[in-house]
């Protein structure tokens, strides 16, 4: 089997190079079309959608591992395939496939309220949707990084260009505007070290699983 990767960011995506073919989407759910898309052309017979996500349910904190049994959109349900999913060490917890970054505590408590998902990330819907077209295997593993019982800093929304990676220029110029965010950009680093920490160690564990010439 050969996995294809969606990821949100390029950092994302060398730590996912261990599982497979792994492309930086954007942070979006039309990258991750395009790079689901750029995947299929390559032949992949497996999609993953990997990375971090925002956390909803307050008891999980950064770092916890959503290995999703199915993806709640406001549509409809996939299902992830069974055998991929448990190769990747699920299934646990619930996602939500969402449409923008889900930035405040208000928002992330009404979100969990509503649909009882532990996290929500943009990419795994459009990936499941392309998944489902081409008729593969699909399966999703992410990190919280943000947890719900925090809002996301201003800088966090505007710091990720269309490939993925940080756009200095705007994070600094978000900073300079906004200098109180300081204390909860360090605390977001914070999170997001343990997050892609923890996505570390599971793809050295599970990576045979899925690449065996490794």
């Amino acid at each position: 089997m050969t996995s294809g990767i969606v990821t949100g960011l390029t950092a994302e995506a060398r730590i996912a190079a261990k599982l497979g073919l792994a492309v930086a989407g954007g942070g979006t759910p039309a990258g991750a079309t395009e790079a689901a898309n750029l995947l299929v052309g390559e032949g992949v017979t497996a999609l993953i959608s990997f990375g971090v996500a925002g956390g909803l349910n307050p008891a999980l904190p950064p770092g916890t591992l959503i290995i999703p049994a199915r993806l709640v959109t406001e549509n409809r349900t996939y299902m992830t395939n069974e055998a991929l999913t448990a190769s990747l060490g699920g299934p646990c917890h619930t996602l939500l496939a969402g449409t923008a970054i889900v930035a405040t505590v208000a928002e992330k408590a009404g979100l969990y309220r509503r649909t009882q998902a532990d996290a929500v990330d943009l990419e795994s819907g459009a990936v499941a949707a392309v998944a489902l077209r081409n008729k593969l295997p699909f399966a999703a593993i992410r990190a919280i990084i943000d947890p719900a019982t925090e809002t996301l800093p201003p800088a966090a929304l505007a710091a990720l260009n269309a490939v993925g990676a940080i756009a200095a220029g705007e994070l600094i110029g978000s900073i300079l505007k906004h200098p109180g965010q300081i204390p909860a950009l360090m605390r977001l680093a914070w999170h997001a070290a343990k997050a892609q920490d923890a996505l570390r160690k599971h793809v050295r564990q599970h990576a045979k699983a899925l690449s065996p010439d490794l």
